[in-house]
């Protein structure tokens, strides 16, 4: 993006100015001001009005925090669980157990990889059925031990290979949006990234559902909306504008429950920032349903994603 490198270049310099600034050098305060109120009014200027295809760009930005990085700064003491004692360990998928300001709770999310070596680890992000089937496990362990449960959310979609298919893909992704349906426990979903299709639901059937303000969410990608529609993936930027996937979007819709504010220029710019942000967000939803009873907590859970798509003909 244009508007992304820009920023970063700025970025980058006041980086550089306080590191210089940490080891004693005062002589370059001045100039680390100057640059700070440049890139803030450049960041205010340029990211107030982003089109869907930009914040679909910005999603997507390889430098952007995973779930890894959310796990390893949000929560303490993560312990992750492998497998799904049927075929294998799917990577794509990371779960396990942590504890989220001394509570107790399980945590699942899709990882995509950071450099060339894992993301084809990871599978960029794409799980296998195993992977859900883990995600599934891990659900079922947080039930029996009355621990709520996290989720990160963050694929281009759920992999469409043979493999996948010959082992029961669209089977383990029904099965974990049941299983997540009828948890008697709370549950929190969080979009951070890539929000793709049925790969991102499977991890998306909460009581409350968070995304990020530079995330999307979407039935299909807007290339694949392109492609089909239009027949030309270039219209890609004019299908994500119809398709409704950004967070304002989907807030407007009913279908997300809060919005995260990102850092000026995006979560991949000021990250720190974007932990503290995202677990104050993560705190304050724990709150105001943890102590709702497991009967009207599965009630609420099913009425909100039963009443999805009505509409009233007028």
């Amino acid at each position: 993006m244009d508007v992304d490198k820009e920023i970063q270049v700025l970025s980058e310099k006041i980086k550089i100015l306080r590191n210089e600034l940490k080891k004693g050098n005062k002589s370059v305060l001045k100039e680390l001001v100057k640059y700070r109120r440049k890139f803030k009014k450049l960041a205010k200027e340029k990211t107030k009005e982003l089109s869907a295809w930009e914040r679909t760009q910005l999603a997507r930005h390889p430098k952007r925090p995973h779930t890894i990085d959310y796990i390893k700064n949000i929560f303490t003491d993560f312990t992750e669980l492998h497998g799904d004692r049927r075929f294998g360990d799917d990577k794509a998928i990371i779960a396990g157990f942590a504890f989220f300001e001394g509570i107790p709770v399980a945590v699942i999310g899709h990882e995509k990889g950071k450099d060339t070596k894992e993301k084809i680890e990871r599978n960029f992000g794409m799980p296998h059925p195993e992977g859900y089937r883990k995600a599934i496990r891990v659900m079922k362990l947080a039930e029996k031990f009355n621990r709520p449960v996290f989720t990160f959310i963050d694929t281009p979609g759920a992999y469409p290979g043979v493999g996948a298919e010959e082992r029961g893909q669209s089977q383990a992704i029904a099965e974990s949006i049941m299983t997540m349906g009828s948890l008697r426990i709370p549950i929190i979903a969080t979009v951070i990234g890539e929000g793709g299709s049925g790969g991102a639901l499977a991890l998306g059937v909460a009581d409350k559902v968070l995304m990020l303000e530079n995330s999307i969410y979407s039935v299909i990608s807007p290339e694949g909306c392109a492609a089909i529609l239009f027949k030309s993936q270039e219209k890609a930027p004019e299908a994500a504008e119809s398709l409704k996937i950004t967070a304002k979007d989907l807030k407007e819709l009913g279908i997300i429950d809060c919005i995260v504010p990102e850092p000026l220029g995006g979560a991949h710019l000021q990250p720190e920032k974007m932990y503290r942000l995202l677990k104050r967000a993560l705190r304050n939803t724990l709150k105001s349903i943890r102590d709702i009873p497991p009967d009207r907590l599965v009630e609420n859970r099913q009425s909100k994603f039963y009443s999805m798509g009505k509409f009233i003909e007028k």
